[in-house]
Order: C-alpha cells, then sequence, then structure tokens
C-alpha cells in the first residue's frame, strides 16, 4: 500500500508505516533525509494528515487502504481516538439547503444509511445510522444560480474536519476526482498547477505521449507532485483518476459541471423513514486522536531515526511557535532522551502563566469536543500543575452535586500534566465547600490557551457533607457498546475511579 504523510508526526508514522511494510510516497525531503528508504513518486492509496489543530490526524483516500492504516495507527497507544467520517471529501450526495448565510448556505445533507460508527467499526465504510444527516456547507461563489431556503442540490465534499472541531463539510456543485499526481476536473485540455512555465510544458506534452483520455467533460489537472514522478508513475496515476471519473459519472448520471434536473433528486423532506444514500463514496476518511500517551509513544518512534527531545510531539501540538522552538532545540543539541518533559521551560516560554485565561477543553469518546469554561490561571508549578478559576452564573444545581448555583459562587479546577483525573471543587461567595467533581478522563495536557483532555463518563464526587460517590458507571458501559470507547481505555477509568473512591 502506498501513503502519504505530511505534518508534525510526518516521522514517527512513517517509521511504523515502513515497518509494516508499506511505502510512503511523495516524501518530504525532511523525510527522506532521515531514512534509508527508496521513496516513490507514485499515486498514494491514502493519505495521513496532520490536523489543523495539530491534535492527530486524518487519514484518506482507498476505504481499503484506510481501514489497514486505522488499524495500525490506533495500536500507538491506549488514548489514540479513531472516528469516521460520514462525508469524506470527494462523496457526491443530495441536500436541501436549511438556512442562507452571508458567504454561503447550510446544506442538509442525506449521508445515510450505513450500518454504524465508531472506534470499533469493522470498516471505514461505517457512518451514521439510517436517517441521520449532516450539515454540509456551500459557498455561493461555488454555485451557478441563486439558491434559497428549500431548495435541492446536488454537492461534492471538497474539504472536511475532525469531528471535535465543529467545522462543516465543504461542499461544491461541480465534480472532481484524483488528487496527489493528478485530479480531474470540468473543462477542456491539460492543466499543470505548478509555477514552472517550461516544466509545465514538458509535463503538458507528456500526458500527450500518455494517450489515455479523460471522459467527456474532464480535463487532467497535474500537481507540483507530477515533476518527480516518471511515465510509468504518470500513466498509473491517469488510468487511476480516469477509472474513478468513469465510475463517479455512472453514479451520479450527470456531466462534471452540470446541474441536474431538480426532479432526479428524490425527496429530501418529509416522514419518508429512509433517507437517500451518498449517490457516490469513493472515498473514506478517519479522524485520530492522539493524548498524551499516545504523542510519547510517537516521540519513541522518531527518537529511532533522529534527534528527539522528550514530549516532541507534545509541545508541537501547542502551538506554531512551540512547534518551531523544538526544531530549533533539537538542531542545536542532542536531546537526552531519559530527561524529564521540561513542563517548566514550555510553561514559561509558550504558556500558560499565572494571569493568563484558560480554557478546559472536554473531549467526549464519540469525537465531540465541549468547552466547558474559560477562567484565570492562578498558580503554575513546575511539576506539571496549575490552577483555574472560574466564576460561575447563577441558576439551576451542579451536576450529581445537588447543590444549587448561586451569584458569587466560584468554581476552583486544579489540573496536573499527565494525570488521569482532575478535581473541581465549587465553593459559595462566602468560601463554603458545596462539593467537589472529580472528572476521570485521558491524561491532561496543558497547551498554551486550552487544557485538553477526553472524558471518559465515570466520575467521583465527593459531597459538601463528605460522602463520597462514583457516577456514570452506566455511560462508560454505553459507551463501550456504542464503540466510542475502547475496552482497554474503559478498564482504565474504571481503575482510576476506584482509586479515587478510596483515596478521597
Amino acid at each position: 500500500m502506498n501513503a502519504r504523510v505530511r505534518g508534525i508526526y510526518a516521522t514517527a508514522l512513517t517509521g511504523l508505516l515502513l515497518e509494516a511494510d508499506h511505502a510512503v510516497v511523495d516524501a518530504s525531503r525532511p523525510i527522506r533525509s532521515r531514512f534509508d528508504a527508496t521513496f516513490y513518486a507514485a499515486p498514494p492509496d491514502a493519505t495521513v494528515s496532520t490536523t489543523e489543530d495539530r491534535q492527530g490526524v486524518g487519514i484518506a483516500g482507498d476505504p481499503d487502504a484506510v481501514a489497514t492504516l486505522r488499524d495500525l495507527l490506533v495500536g500507538v497507544g491506549i488514548d489514540t481516538l479513531a472516528w469516521v467520517d460520514p462525508t469524506p471529501v470527494g462523496t457526491v450526495l443530495d441536500g436541501e439547503v436549511t438556512e442562507t448565510l452571508g458567504g454561503g448556505a447550510v446544506v442538509d445533507l442525506a449521508v445515510g444509511p450505513a450500518d454504524g460508527s465508531g472506534n470499533d467499526a469493522d470498516s471505514p465504510d461505517d457512518g451514521p445510522d439510517s436517517g441521520e444527516s449532516v450539515e454540509g456547507y456551500l459557498p455561493y461563489d461555488r454555485v451557478d444560480a441563486r439558491i434559497e431556503t428549500g431548495d435541492r442540490v446536488r454537492t461534492q465534499v471538497t474539504s472536511s474536519s475532525a469531528p471535535w472541531s465543529s467545522r462543516r463539510p465543504e461542499l461544491d456543485t461541480e465534480l472532481r476526482v484524483g488528487g496527489g499526481l493528478v485530479t480531474l476536473e470540468p473543462g477542456s485540455g491539460t492543466r499543470v498547477d505548478v509555477r514552472n512555465d517550461e516544466a509545465a510544458r514538458e509535463l503538458a506534452g507528456m500526458t500527450d505521449l500518455l494517450g489515455i483520455e479523460p471522459p467527456d467533460g474532464w480535463r487532467a489537472v497535474w500537481g507540483s507532485a507530477a515533476l518527480d514522478a516518471d511515465m510509468d508513475e504518470l500513466e498509473a496515476g491517469l488510468e487511476r483518476a480516469v477509472s474513478d471519473a468513469d465510475r463517479l459519472v455512472e453514479a451520479v448520471g450527470a456531466d462534471p459541471g452540470g446541474d441536474p434536473d431538480v426532479d432526479d433528486l428524490g425527496p429530501l423532506t418529509g416522514s419518508s423513514p429512509v433517507r437517500p444514500e451518498p449517490l457516490a463514496r469513493p472515498n473514506a476518511v478517519v479522524w485520530l486522536w492522539f493524548g498524551r500517551e499516545s504523542r510519547f509513544a510517537l516521540d519513541s518512534v522518531r527518537r529511532e531515526v533522529t534527534a528527539t527531545m522528550p514530549g516532541h510531539h507534545r509541545i508541537k501540538a501547542g502551538s506554531g511557535s512551540a512547534s518551531a522552538g523544538v526544531d530549533f532545540a533539537e538542531a542545536i543539541c542532542d536531546p537526552d532522551p531519559d530527561a524529564d518533559f521540561p513542563f517548566a521551560a514550555v510553561c514559561d516560554s509558550f504558556g500558560p502563566a499565572e494571569g493568563d485565561r484558560l480554557r478546559l477543553e472536554h473531549g467526549k469518546p464519540d469525537g465531540r469536543l465541549i468547552t466547558l469554561g474559560e477562567g484565570d490561571v492562578t498558580g503554575v508549578d513546575g511539576d506539571g500543575s496549575l490552577t483555574v478559576e472560574r466564576e460561575m452564573t447563577p441558576g439551576g444545581r451542579y451536576d450529581e452535586l445537588g447543590t444549587r448555583r448561586e451569584a458569587g459562587d466560584v468554581a476552583v479546577t486544579s489540573l496536573k500534566e499527565d494525570r488521569w483525573w482532575y478535581p473541581t471543587t465549587y465553593r459559595g461567595s462566602d468560601g463554603t465547600v458545596k462539593g467537589t467533581y472529580v472528572n476521570v478522563c485521558t491524561p491532561v495536557e496543558v497547551f498554551p490557551e486550552a487544557a485538553r483532555y477526553v472524558d471518559l463518563h465515570v466520575d467521583v464526587v465527593k459531597h459538601a457533607d463528605g460522602t463520597i460517590e462514583r457516577v456514570d458507571d452506566d455511560l462508560l458501559d454505553a459507551s463501550v457498546a456504542a464503540g466510542d470507547t475502547p475496552e482497554a481505555l474503559a478498564e482504565k477509568a474504571r481503575s482510576v475511579a476506584s482509586a479515587l473512591e478510596n483515596a478521597l
């Protein structure tokens, strides 16, 4: 299998792929210099890319290849979690415009039926249950005519995001296939998407020599990776793209830039129990979240091929400036692999510092990310500990504690890097303790602007009268049954909860 790898995890993931006898193609210059391996410019079966927030990776491409890579990479660490994307790039779906915004329209997409999803899914073809839909975003400049609420449209997904980002997949009304070496898009002739005019003319001429014609209404667009490919690789890439285009045309029944008759779209509203399936889902996408233990496991893999400081991936995941700082440090010295993670130095250089504002970003095993709130950092300790205070809004009661939430209440959260739990104590305006809620989670990571972890449902609470109570075991069991929480991770959560019960 051929895989293309990009981003801050590229060296470690390349090492894992090569060890598993997969081929890495279109490798970057640093990767080629670090490995004693042959890297071709062949078209990838799947692409592994770091997410925009650097918390994990997306795996996109051929469904079988994506499934293979998912099975390999979820084994990185106990806190690696994976979710199937119901709208991978390239998927063609019918939808209904539900809202018009300033720059585009919100489209309700028909993504089901499918077999279900989750961390224990058998293949990346799994998606939402029958009758479920998701929203996409269609920019107005991707539509030939004006669209209004209630209009039905046929679209193709052009970009998607990790589930924890809460971004809608972006859509287009024109169809495209391929990627990597070559893409087919509406139009005629051949286009070469590189800045070197001489190389572009040469590549366009080589296309004619291949003798492979795209379907009517399509044209080949060569990317920069094609400049390093030989004739056999160019031919294989174009043949694959043409084959994909033929299948897409057969599935959709329309030319790539054509507007289908609205009557052909079928009923998208009403009381029908089964919504239409995507017309075509040629690719699969799986999103992987790397927790702290997984990042340190990737450090160990990377250290086998190049200088890697303790916490390399943990620091790089924090911010762009932190990532650059790691590169500089490793370039001028040989890090001690047995040294402790330099939490104090990282905080001093990149934050958070006392007086900063810090968000509590509360991940869920089903892929969602909830911001619990933002508070003031009131203390930072070099051992990885810090304290965050939040003023609570009045109204209602605190979950599981049963005490009223009143004006002047303060929540004091004590975080410690790498710990599988953290407590929040709620106090009234007069300092009276209203109870403590101990959240069981994947190891806490304190980034410059947010503390992040994945909540593992089961928690332990200490009531104002000193009574200890363990809660939400049923939610953890349900999460395991749904395939969202792997059993090994659930067992760790139960063990941590038991230890907390005995210690409080």
